[in-house]
């Protein structure tokens, strides 16, 4: 019955991708302004931030969204508890539910899915969704993930049986492997699940024993899988690519297409709305999901607007990606408005040599959950064949010690369980990250090569 309940439910939301232009806006307003009244009336937060900008019950409905107060995570992380809507909500409860709780599949109180999200003071910061939004959520994965294909197209897969690897960060509470793997039991496919984290020599057996024919995954990891494939160390027939967690460029999607031979759908979500937008074709750009969501693009910057979480409501929320709005021609085959281009944390691997003489890397996504106390900023460098160092921005030089301590243990885990004891990492504290010259960007991970052909 939740089969069938859930191919219903994703037909009435690909409706809204044969809307008029017009037809969509009157959605999106309805949403929005559901949204904006739902979080004056229960949210703390809202309610104290809206007066302070003159926005009343009596006025709200005819205020334009530029005139509510915008939001950004520090912000988000300092009136969490003000901010939800549900009093059994708060930030010390889901922090300690963090850290006792196995990431798995648990819920908190059974009905809550949590996010984690690593905050800019070592702090954790908690997106939350209920059973609704989470449901609405996995619809709009879902139906980004099945982009273009008609429900005729999609029953027909679905009976076939899909075999699904999925190829990220999935030992912890990442929005997108909670995501994959419950939209992945949604549809009844079976589910490979590889970590970035376990050693590459484990892929191509575990790749050849599964033989998926749909693969979903950060690019970088499936460009290593492109190139297993091209050297014959893997074999799979793939009916579709998806992928997620960073930003996919012209030039990897067209190796991607070549070497598997299949279309690739690049999904754009973060840990606020994990459903944000899709890109098929370069040409066309990334179609964002106006009817879950409201984007506001100022200046290259994104404030999100969530239409469907009401139990923490976002609202003019800014996300760090960059984001440029494609004009319309008047001829787009669907509804939404697109993305010129979107412009993400793009991170290098490290490449290492292994134990057994092999390659092996570190992903930038797999160091990215450092979450201590006291820790402000750090990047990893690179500066020799077998060896790195982690720099540490650290306000109270009395915690450093420990931060080190706990630094080095955290990273020495990491390297065991990549087969990479042998690689040499020391920690250097400095008083501030400084960003990339070239692109004012701070990097999680670079090489001192790099910078000095920079």
């Amino acid at each position: 019955m939740k089969y069938i309940r859930l191919l219903w439910n994703l037909y009435m939301l690909k409706r809204n991708t044969k809307k008029s232009k017009k037809e969509l806006g009157k959605l999106q307003e309805k949403k929005l302004r559901t949204m904006l009244g739902y979080a004056l009336e229960h949210s703390e937060y809202y309610r104290r931030t809206f007066k302070a900008a003159g926005i009343t019950k009596e006025n709200f409905g005819r205020m334009p969204l530029s005139a509510f107060p915008a939001m950004d995570k520090a912000a988000f992380m300092e009136n969490f508890d003000e901010l939800v809507t549900n009093p059994e909500l708060s930030a010390e409860e889901l922090q300690r539910f963090d850290q006792e709780a196995p990431a798995g599949k648990n819920k908190y109180k059974d009905r809550f899915h949590v996010v984690h999200s690593s905050g800019s003071t070592g702090k954790p910061g908690y997106f939350v969704y209920d059973e609704k939004a989470w449901s609405q959520m996995l619809l709009g994965i879902i139906r980004a993930a099945l982009w273009d294909m008609t429900m005729p197209q999609i029953i027909k897969l679905l009976l076939r049986g899909p075999r699904i690897v999925y190829i990220a960060a999935t030992d912890g509470r990442y929005g997108g492997a909670m995501a994959a793997g419950d939209g992945i039991s949604g549809v009844g496919a079976d589910q490979l699940f590889l970590d970035i984290k376990e050693p590459m020599s484990e892929w191509s057996e575990k790749i050849n024993q599964f033989q998926p024919n749909i693969v979903i995954g950060y690019p970088s990891a499936v460009k290593i899988l492109g190139e297993l494939k091209e050297k014959g160390e893997i074999q799979m027939d793939l009916c579709r690519v998806i992928c997620c967690g960073e930003p996919l460029g012209t030039g990897l999607r067209h190796y991607l297409e070549t070497v598997f031979d299949t279309e690739v759908v690049n999904v754009y979500g973060a840990s606020e709305s994990l459903a944000l937008g899709v890109e098929l074709r370069s040409q066309e750009g990334m179609f964002l999901f106006d009817d879950l969501n409201y984007i506001e693009v100022e200046d290259g910057c994104i404030y999100l607007t969530s239409l469907y979480n009401f139990v923490q409501p976002l609202i003019r929320y800014r996300i760090s990606d960059q984001l440029q709005l494609k004009s319309d021609s008047g001829q787009e085959r669907y509804p939404f408005s697109r993305a010129e281009s979107l412009l993400g944390r793009n991170e290098d691997l490290m490449w290492f040599e292994d134990q057994q003489g092999g390659r092996e890397f570190l992903h930038p996504l797999a160091v990215e959950g450092f979450c201590i106390e006291g820790l402000l900023d750090y990047q990893f460098r690179k500066f020799g064949e077998n060896s790195f160092e982690i720099l540490a921005e650290v306000p109270e030089e009395g915690r450093q010690d420990w931060i080190r301590q706990e630094i080095m243990r955290l990273m020495k885990e990491i390297l065991r369980e990549k087969h990479l004891d042998q690689v040499k990492f020391y920690v250097r504290f400095v008083e501030e990250i400084l960003p990339d010259p070239q692109t004012g960007k701070k990097r999680l991970m670079e090489t001192l090569e790099k910078r000095r052909a920079g």
